[in-house]
């Protein structure tokens, strides 16, 4: 008798998951041992494991160097799993009054923070507190890393009871407890039990004008339907069992599928779905995003679709489902005599065909080859009894070679979670009489299908016979991994300097570093006369992508005379560079110089360079705007925290989009496409071939570690599936919106229309509108998600080393560039003109309309200020009695009891908060044309916006916009010199300037000293709050004496020239 595990098949090896966290030293901790130092040790706890480190006696900067090990229990959720790192004093090491071990810190990670090995880094982590009193410092330094051990399995002895072997049986076939939530590269769905499942309708090819062939029927077999949605752990009620008719097909005995119900919550808001919101204040009119509905739900689209059952939730639950044709032409054998074979696809409202087959030479010419995937628009009460043609023709001779002819109503569905279609033989007949029978011979092999957007074919599939159809496809592509480059340029020695320079003249010696299309020149050297060294000390940055295959070229560059002289160059390959993620120094190095022309003997040895290089990992490369940026990790992994949530885009479609070109005849036609981009992620959709209302019915998704950041979907019409690459004529813009995720409520889903606006020289124009389905899922618990708000919005390494502002632009302007040259080698390539605009490449560029408009930002922030001081000036002018009355007994109460005061302050912010409540945004907000100052805006300032740089306008022009700019910069000067004047006669009332203005000023500070000594404090409060809101009986209407003693102090515009 042989064991069940003999007559298994031999087994991969299995493999466990080990983490290595080695910890290195810790810098600067607390003495807490009494004797000023302390013993510490570390205790590192990770799933369940808790291991333990030597203790170092009496060491306030102790070094370690131990690796602890642990074994990983689940290796798909190691990513969630914590890593807590505790440092403490030993007291057996102590004075002996210790009765436990200090706490000296803690560090709290994550395992998606950890590396593989290999790829692993030392870094420092800051030791944080337990509690709000716990005094902490210093920082430990770890690297941590994971591995996949490969282990052997043993079999069970020959001797075991039957109950052991038994066991595992009884443990596959233990059913899951209902809602059990299963996590899925951060989604949550809700995992049902397993069951079988029947398609309906599954018959034969019906016979048209060709014979056609009849399809066996087929029975999927399918271990789970689609993931159910679940957004909350509550459970459905329980639904009364359903008398379900017999299909005609089904065979007795056949169990009936088990429906699946959704929770309550989400059937309420998919529900919600069809129900049109009415807007009561649109502010921007028409151009101001709107609440939509769909116009069909998913049973509806199933029914319509002839896919019968029970209504289930899917994953992709925001967008429509749209069933098409496909067909997939693999190839043929045995074809007549041809030349160059093509295939012609037909039905009643589509027609495309394939690229001619070119045979090389001696390749048999029966057997083309196609592997093209196409899709049509389905419908099925169009299709009812529409036919599908399948015609196969010899391009230079356009003979017909033989077709196959199916009846739509007869072409099998198949669900995402089917396998994909076998594709069968067809045999190729001749369907005309008129046709020449003897030169149609052979088979085609093809599968049709009737399937979603969910297919996987249908990234790859093709709609369309234009030149370039590659270009219409959806893609999802990611942006280069960017560093920093930093290089220290400390000093040079040797340098072959040019002997006949005019007497007390100092070389100007400068670095110039290149790497690829960034140029950057140093300082002016500082001469060491003694050693003849020169020194600059100076820090250069750059912009580097992976892979890391370009070259640094740094030029010493004698500058003193006019025509400038190389004193010699050195290359460093970046992949020879060492990377950072913290502030650890980097050790420097001595490089040899080449090739100098200098006039100092040139021999083959030309001086050495003194530098520091490190690729820096801790900072975040900004490509986008700071304001509109989508994502503010850095870029070295180990510094990731875990996401928070999932960020969920359905694409529906657009309306009412504008002709972008011109076909023959002179009709209008538009080709659009959707890009969105969120973090490293960019999507983008299948191009619509003409058409103005265009469907997309596409969902992405993206993980989301900071909810302070924006999302950018972009509109575009196609220009490339029909020009040439050496053409590259660019796509045009039909529109943008932006979508900051903070403002989007968890778990809820926003299906609104947006308006797609552009700024052309004739002023703003409305393209169309795009529809949108956004949802974020938060599956993390409310601290998690609210202690991201105070955290550092960048990365740790901005606040220790920042850049400067000019700085961080300039990388940022080549940071946009490389990812717009790593996107445009894609396949289909994503132009620059797309990057550059979802980038807002130039948002820094002058603007006349972006300087009102941010203006007029500055006066709305400080409308609350205007409107307390009217309030109060409403108040002290008695303008109504009662409130001024009230007013007086408010202040009364808090000068009494001035422990009020902070109290009554935070309950007037809270009521604040409650009563704007109301006015809160139900949808995301879109472009604000208001804000943007696009309204109004004068088609000369637009055209001056939209102007390059250098400017391309006559001179004339220029004049008179410069003359405008001087207008407007001294309206600004004027404004800046009042507030500096304001500001110098604060200064000048103890600057002694004015004499007599400044004895007054400390005469007067004398007298309140001894007032405010002599008066109880509360009733000089009482006495100057009555002073100040007395009647307008009382006032004088002139200006009061301290306002006039301070217009008359002096300031320093008298000195100005």
């Amino acid at each position: 008798m042989t064991t069940s595990a003999q007559q298994l098949p031999p087994q991969p090896p299995n493999t466990v998951r080990k983490v290595i966290v080695e910890v290195v030293d810790a810098r600067d901790l607390l003495p807490k041992d009494g004797q000023g130092s302390s013993s510490p040790y570390v205790i590192a706890d990770f799933d369940g494991q808790k291991k333990r480190t030597s203790t170092k006696y009496r060491d306030l900067n102790p070094v370690w160097n131990e690796a602890l090990e642990f074994t990983v229990s689940d290796p798909d959720n190691m990513e969630v799993e914590e890593l807590e790192i505790e440092v403490s004093n030993d007291k057996k090491f102590g004075n002996g009054s210790g009765r436990k071990n200090h706490f000296l810190g803690r560090v709290k990670l994550y395992g998606s923070q950890f590396a593989k090995r290999g790829e692993e880094g030392l870094v420092y982590f800051p030791l944080e507190k337990k509690s709000v009193f716990s005094w902490i410092r210093g920082e430990i330094g770890l690297r941590i890393y994971y591995y996949d051990e490969i282990v052997e399995d043993q079999l069970p002895p020959e001797d075991s009871p039957p109950q052991q072997q038994q066991q595992p049986p009884q443990t596959e076939d233990t059913k899951p407890t209902p809602g059990l939530v299963v996590v899925e590269e951060g989604r949550i769905f809700e995992a049902p039990p397993a069951h079988m499942e029947y398609p309906h309708g599954v018959n034969g090819y019906a016979h048209g004008a060709v014979p056609c062939y009849n399809s066996p029927p087929v029975v999927v077999v399918e271990e789970s339907p689609p993931d159910v949605v679940h957004v909350h752990e509550e459970q459905p009620p329980p639904a009364e069992p359903t008398a379900m008719p017999m299909q005609p097909h089904m065979a007795p005995g056949i169990p009936v599928p088990e429906e699946h119900f959704p929770v309550p919550e989400v059937r309420k808001m998919q529900s919600s779905r069809g129900e049109r919101v009415r807007v009561l204040k649109r502010p921007n009119g028409d151009y101001s995003p709107r609440e939509i509905g769909c116009n069909k739900t998913q049973g509806d689209n199933a029914t319509a679709a002839g896919v019968g059952g029970p209504e289930r939730i899917h994953p992709y639950g925001l967008v429509e489902p749209m069933h098409y044709l496909f067909v997939k032409i693999v190839k043929a054998r045995r074809l007549a005599p041809n030349e160059a074979p093509y295939v012609k696809i037909r039905t009643s409202n589509d027609y495309v065909k394939t690229k001619p087959t070119i045979y090389r030479p001696g390749e048999p010419t029966d057997s083309p080859e196609w592997g093209k995937v196409f899709y049509f628009g389905y419908n099925k009460q169009e299709s009812a009894n529409a036919t599908l043609e399948i015609s196969v023709w010899d391009s230079p001779t356009e003979n017909f070679l033989g077709g196959v002819c199916f009846d739509l109503s007869d072409v099998p569905v198949r669900e995402s979670p089917d396998s994909p279609l076998a594709p069968q033989w067809y045999r190729l007949e001749s369907g005309a009489v008129d046709q020449n029978s003897g030169s149609v011979s052979g088979d085609i092999q093809l599968a049709v299908w009737i399937g979603t957007q969910n297919d996987d074919a249908f990234p790859e599939a093709m709609s369309s016979d234009a030149p370039y159809v590659a270009h219409t496809r959806s893609k999802v592509y990611q942006s280069p991994k960017l560093w920093y480059l930093r290089l220290t340029i400390i000093e040079a020695q040797d340098l072959q300097i040019a002997p006949n320079l005019p007497p007390l003249t100092v070389p100007e010696i400068r670095v110039k570093a290149q790497l690829g299309f960034q140029s950057v020149r140093s300082r002016r050297g500082n001469m060491n006369n003694h050693s003849m060294s020169v020194h600059w000390n100076e820090d250069l940055i750059f912009v580097a992508g992976e892979p890391l295959e370009d070259s640094l070229i740094l030029l010493v560059e004698d500058r003193t005379n006019k025509e400038v002289s190389l004193l010699g160059h050195v290359m460093i390959p970046l992949i020879s560079i060492e990377q950072r993620i913290d502030e650890r120094r980097v050790a420097s190095k001595w490089l040899g110089l080449e090739g100098g022309a200098g006039g100092g003997g040139g021999g083959p040895y030309c001086g050495r360079i003194h530098l520091r290089l490190c690729l820096e990992g801790g900072y975040h490369v900004l490509d986008e705007a700071a304001h509109v940026c989508s994502d503010f990790r850095p870029t070295a992994k180990q510094l990731w925290k875990p996401p928070i949530g999932i960020l969920e885009l359905g694409i529906l479609g657009a309306r009412g989009l504008l002709p972008m070109k011109t076909k023959a005849g002179g009709k209008g036609s538009t080709d659009a496409y959707c890009v969105a981009k969120y973090g490293k992620k960019w999507v983008r959709t299948r191009t619509v071939t003409d058409s103005f209302d265009p469907r997309w019915n596409e969902q992405y998704t993206w993980q989301v570690y900071d909810p302070c950041t924006v999302l950018t979907v972009g509109v575009f019409d196609n220009w490339r599936m029909f020009a040439d690459v050496s053409e590259a004529k660019p796509d045009s813009r039909i529109g943008k919106i932006r979508i900051r995720i903070s403002m989007l409520e968890s778990n809820r889903v926003y299906t609104n229309s947006y308006p797609l606006l552009i700024l052309t020289r004739m002023g703003l124009k409305k393209m169309g509108e795009i529809e949108l389905a956004v949802r974020f899922a938060c599956p993390s618990l409310l601290p998690d998600t609210c202690s991201a708000y105070g955290q550092p919005l960048l990365p740790r390494m901005h606040y220790l080393r920042p850049l400067g502002v000019a700085q961080q632009e300039a990388l940022r302007g080549a940071a946009t560039k490389m990812v717009a040259q790593w996107l445009a080698r894609s396949e289909p390539p994503l132009g620059q003109e797309v990057v550059k605009y979802m980038l807002d490449a130039d948002s820094h560029t002058w603007s006349m309309r972006k300087s009102k408009a941010n203006w007029f930002r500055i006066v709305a922030v400080l409308a609350w200020a205007v409107g307390l001081a009217k309030w109060l000036d409403n108040i002290r002018r008695w303008k109504n009695p009662v409130t001024t009355v009230l007013v007086h007994v408010l202040y009364l109460v808090l000068v009494w009891y001035p422990d009020l005061v902070m109290p009554t302050g935070s309950l007037y912010v809270v009521l604040i908060g409650v009563w704007y409540y109301r006015f809160r945004p139900k949808i995301p907000a879109g472009m604000d044309i208001r804000l943007s100052q696009a309204e109004t805006v004068d088609p000369d300032e637009i055209d001056e916006e939209l102007d390059t740089i250098p400017s391309s306008k006559p001179p004339e022009i220029i004049r008179a916009r410069y003359d405008r700019l001087r207008m407007l910069a001294g309206r600004v000067q004027t404004v800046l010199g009042d507030f500096a004047t304001q500001g110098e006669r604060v200064q000048a009332l103890v600057s002694w300037r004015d004499p007599r203005a400044t004895k007054l000023f400390i005469g007067v500070c004398l007298a309140i000293t001894f007032i405010l000594y002599v008066v109880p404090p509360k009733m000089v409060a009482v006495a100057l709050g009555f002073y100040y809101l007395r009647h307008p009986m009382f006032r004088d209407p002139m200006p009061p004496a301290s306002l006039n003693f301070f217009r008359r102090l002096p300031s320093l515009s008298d000195r100005l020239m």
